[in-house]
This record gives C-alpha cells, sequence and structure tokens, in this order.
C-alpha cells in the first residue's frame, strides 16, 4: 500500500518537475541570447529617442526622451530596487524625473516635486517585474521558479511561453521568440490596492540591436487592460557609460514623501 502511494506521489510530481526543468532551461537559452555574462554585468544604459504616452489608446503626449538606468548593488540601495533611474524630456532635457528606493520626483524650473505614493508604488512595481530587470537583477532569487507554459503563436511568431513565479506568488509570463530565444512580451497582473481592481499589464519588445556585445529592444510598447498607455523607440542605446552620481541624486528640496 505504501508502495503504491509512493509510486502515486512520483507520478503526480514527474509533470511539474519537469514543466520547471524546461522552463528553467528556457530562461538560460535566453539570457545567453541577450548577451549572457556581458548582459547580466551591465552596469548601466542609456537610451535616447521619443516617448509617446496614451490616453484611451489616443496620444496624448509625445516628446524627445533620454533615460539613464543604473544598477546599484542591493546593500546600497535596499533590498526592494537595485536600480535607479532618470528620464530626461525635451531637447534640453529641462524636465526630468528621477526614480530611485528611495522615492521619486520629478523636476521642473519651479524644483523639485515628489511623486505621489501610488506612482511610486507603480514604477516599483513596473520594475520589479519587467523580465529585463528580473533577469538582471532577481535570477537566484529564493523561490524564483519558472515553469514552461508550452508553445504558442503570437503576431505571426512562434514562441516558447515560461511563467516566473516568485517567493510571493506574483507571476510574470515571457513569450520567448522560438528561433532567436529573445523575449518578444510579457505579461502580469496587479491589483488597485484600493478599489482591488484587476489590471492586465502586457509590454511588447521589438527592434533588437546589438550594443556592445548585448541585445536589446529598440521599440517598447505597453498596454492596460487591452489600451495602449506608453511607447519608446530608441534611435540609440549604449551601455556601461561613465554616469556621475549627480544624474541620480537625491533633490536637495521637497523631499519629503506626501501623506
Amino acid at each position: 500500500m505504501k508502495l503504491a502511494l509512493l509510486a502515486l506521489l512520483a507520478a503526480s510530481l514527474a509533470p511539474a518537475q519537469d514543466i520547471q526543468v524546461r522552463g528553467k532551461q528556457l530562461i538560460d537559452e535566453m539570457v545567453k541570447a541577450l548577451g549572457g555574462d556581458k548582459f547580466l554585468n551591465v552596469q548601466n544604459r542609456v537610451e535616447a529617442g521619443r516617448a509617446y504616452s496614451f490616453y484611451n489608446s489616443q496620444i496624448s503626449g509625445l516628446s524627445v526622451a533620454k533615460f539613464y538606468t543604473r544598477y546599484v548593488p542591493e546593500e546600497k540601495a535596499g533590498a526592494k530596487l537595485a536600480q535607479q533611474e532618470r528620464q530626461g524630456f525635451g531637447k534640453d532635457e529641462f524636465y526630468f524625473v528621477v526614480l530611485r528606493e528611495e522615492g521619486a520626483w520629478e523636476i521642473t524650473y519651479r524644483g523639485p516635486k515628489m511623486l505621489e505614493k501610488d506612482q511610486i508604488r507603480r514604477h516599483h512595481d513596473s520594475v520589479v517585474n519587467n523580465i529585463f530587470y528580473i533577469l538582471r537583477n532577481r535570477l537566484h532569487e529564493p523561490g524564483l521558479i519558472f515553469e514552461a507554459r508550452g508553445t504558442e503563436v503570437i503576431d505571426n511568431m512562434t514562441v516558447d511561453m515560461v511563467d516566473v513565479i516568485d517567493s510571493e506568488n506574483h507571476v510574470v509570463t515571457v513569450y520567448i521568440h522560438q528561433a532567436t530565444k529573445l523575449p518578444v512580451r510579457q505579461d502580469w497582473v496587479w491589483r488597485d490596492p484600493v478599489t482591488r481592481e484587476r489590471n492586465d499589464e502586457v509590454t511588447r519588445f521589438s527592434r533588437y540591436r546589438e550594443v556592445a556585445g548585448t541585445q536589446w529592444p529598440f521599440q517598447m510598447h505597453r498596454e492596460r487592460n487591452g489600451e495602449k498607455t506608453y511607447e519608446m523607440f530608441a534611435d540609440s542605446v549604449t551601455i556601461n557609460q561613465n554616469l556621475n552620481d549627480e544624474l541620480f541624486a537625491i533633490p536637495k528640496a521637497d523631499t519629503r514623501p506626501k501623506k
């Protein structure tokens, strides 16, 4: 009787183990396609191009944009977010936003202003659930597992699907191009903390180009609940530049979180 129960248990565990082994294999292939160790050791990135925002799927804003991203050791940045950003808008970057683990500020000619808490939270959640951040910063996180979900055709591409599941049961589904092994889409779901309404976030990645031995998408397209919210078209991308601390410095005024 005990042998029969053990056999049944082993049979039930085998499929779960198989999909995790396949999922990890697909993730490893994706990291290799993105540049392997060169991708995993990128210290910073600068993207210059055009950014578009949308409301009800109609363009509500567009700007020349230059985005600076640098990865910070967790012991310096805090365990929750090991990335800092500066988003500059306009030809002379007269308006820019600084985003850090400690908070986020927009800076205009009037001076710095801290963003609302819900804006900071949404930015944090979008970063930690971004597949590139997951691969660069969370790949060896305790409790993180990868489950293969099979093959599908999306946007006329054959893709392998993998669920990335963390220890808190958050799930990001990444769609990996079968031929190039590069991520072409990711999906994740979040709920509004006040209304508890479900929000489906979809991001598409395209126009990959080689950047100093790595691959990076020069076009990103984001949707929420089926409506376009954001697009970025990069004209140039560079990595591992000599970026000074001042670019990401916390503004000296109005740094208290809003209640």
